[in-house]
């Protein structure tokens, strides 16, 4: 790994789930599930903006992604759990597959990407995402998923997991502390 490689990161954010995070105010509790969706997309809206920026490829820091890695992460993001939630709304308490976010961006060469092209496939990526979530029914909500460390997580919970996920990397971005 380069002295300008991101980070790895190794925590656990599951607690998120109980306590807003201090980093960007996102309070995972004060978030209604009917709201999953139409949040998905705003915090998507934010960050394709900043891939239309002009220092797009620009990291800010060593260590720290360029808006085009953050928008691919966050492309990746959907598509990920768009699976995970697929699988919860089709089958009884799914085991998610692992995923290593590090070893993706390395693999997909994010700082490589094309940033429009990143920007339209986040988009549609989101846009049946939160169509997914939308559509949930009432007595769905509750529905079970585990990964493989263990965490369960209900369709309520991996929404509001997943939006602390994209406020994270908005507020990673524009410095804008984000809340439900």
């Amino acid at each position: 790994m380069s002295e300008m490689s991101p980070t790895p990161d190794d925590k656990n954010w599951t607690w998120v789930l109980e306590r807003p995070c201090p980093e960007c105010g996102f309070e995972a509790a004060e978030l209604h599930r009917e709201d999953i969706g139409t949040r998905l997309l705003v915090a998507v809206r934010e960050v394709r903006q900043a891939l239309a920026g002009p220092d797009v490829r620009v990291r800010p820091a060593a260590g720290v992604w360029s808006a085009l890695e953050y928008g691919c992460r966050t492309r990746d993001v959907c598509r990920v759990f768009l699976g995970r939630l697929s699988d919860m709304l089709d089958h009884d308490d799914p085991l998610f597959a692992n995923w290593d976010q590090d070893a993706t961006a390395i693999a997909e060469d994010y700082a490589a990407q094309v940033p429009a092209v990143v920007s339209e496939q986040l988009w549609d990526d989101a846009q049946r995402l939160a169509g997914r979530f939308n559509g949930v029914d009432h007595d769905q909500w509750d529905r079970i998923g585990s990964r493989s460390d263990g965490e369960n997580f209900t369709v309520v919970s991996l929404g509001q997991y997943l939006l602390h996920d994209l406020a994270h990397h908005v507020w990673d971005l524009t410095g804008a502390p984000q809340h439900p």
